[in-house]
């Protein structure tokens, strides 16, 4: 909304600010990160008053983990509701790729939601969707935002696969675009899924992925910037990155709540709707191998996960202490803070290497 008050800089010239996405992007930010502030405590407030016990806490976990027992979870909807009226109020409408990015966003965030009511009212933390439904509802949801995306992008560049660090190699996927892009999305949805496991862990490399894809959307939508970088030219990106400041702002403000000791957990709420947003972003803007480089920590995560079970359905051991590995390191002994911060730490370095993809070409 904001964005049309660019229209009556003939009346008042100041009003011209309006016209520049760097501007939108700013506010959308500022917008979603005090409305988080102002929201934080109404809704933490409300799902205490809700959900009781809060979220069922792992017996055999770490022990440390025991005293978090009755903090509400579900803190997610704080980022959903800042992130959409942000970019509602400071973006176009008219843009396809925002609706379809905010429904991905949405859609996850309810799958997630329903997953932790069930958990709730279960009180227990393996008492949610079942694990097929699940991700069956997610595919759906992928393939109908993939088709959405495909229509939507330049012919030449529909199904295929920007290579990083290399200029002017493009592997063409064909029809297996369809299910690797479905792959990326709900692969990322539940990777950031299970990174969700201590206090403020998952926000900073969220919100580092975030930025770097606010880059990358801000220079692919202008002609002048992508031909420099010899990356693909997608025409309403700028209004992609006035989406991604929003979240950033949000999940910002969130972190506030959630950091050590939270008074809020995300939830599945927003580790879905945030993974799958992730996930769907680096499809529109043409750059998944990049989100692999910015969210190597949800790789790793994941990985671990797939180690674990693996190696002990089949070799009857287990590689780690407990999976994801972020409860290894606790059970080596590090303290909660140190693992958050060394993989926040982390996740800045990856960022960095991510946008070096951009120049090194």
């Amino acid at each position: 909304m904001l964005f049309y008050l660019s229209k009556l800089s003939n009346v008042l010239g100041v009003l011209n600010v309006f016209r520049y996405h760097t501007f939108l992007m700013g506010c959308a930010l500022l917008v979603a990160f005090f409305l988080t502030l102002w929201i934080g405590p109404r809704i933490i407030h409300w799902l205490k008053s809700k959900e009781g016990e809060g979220q069922p806490i792992r017996e055999c976990g770490p022990q440390t983990h025991l005293a978090k027992k009755g903090t509400p979870t579900m803190g997610g909807l704080m980022i959903l509701l800042s992130a959409t009226f942000a970019t509602l109020l400071c973006s176009p409408w008219t843009n396809p790729y925002v609706w379809i990015l905010l429904a991905i966003f949405w859609g996850f965030g309810i799958i997630g939601a329903t997953d932790d009511y069930l958990k709730l009212t279960h009180h227990n933390s393996n008492g949610g969707v079942k694990g097929k439904t699940r991700l069956l509802i997610e595919f759906a949801l992928a393939f109908i935002a993939c088709m959405g995306m495909m229509y939507l992008a330049d012919s030449s560049t529909q199904t295929t696969l920007t290579i990083p660090f290399f200029k002017n190699i493009l592997i063409d996927l064909g029809y297996f675009y369809i299910p690797f892009a479905m792959f990326v999305m709900v692969g990322a949805a539940n990777s950031v899924n299970l990174t969700d496991g201590l206090d403020g862990l998952v926000s900073f490399p969220v919100i580092m992925c975030t930025l770097v894809f606010t880059v990358i959307a801000y220079v692919s939508g202008r002609t002048d910037y992508s031909e420099y970088l010899q990356i693909a030219y997608i025409p309403g990106a700028g209004e992609i990155a006035i989406l991604c400041c929003a979240i950033i702002g949000a999940t910002l403000g969130f972190l506030w709540y959630n950091a050590h000791p939270a008074q809020v957990f995300m939830g599945d709420t927003g580790s879905l709707a945030l993974g799958g947003f992730l996930g769907a972003l680096s499809v529109a803007t043409k750059h998944e191998i990049v989100l692999a480089i910015a969210g190597a920590i949800f790789v790793v995560e994941a990985l671990s996960v797939m180690i674990q079970v693996g190696s002990y359905k089949w070799r009857g051991k287990r590689v780690f202490l407990m999976a994801p590995i972020h409860h290894h390191f606790e059970k080596m002994g590090w303290s909660e803070t140190t693992v958050v911060t060394r993989f926040w730490i982390i996740s800045i370095v990856l960022a960095l290497m991510a946008l070096a993809t951009l120049k090194l070409r």
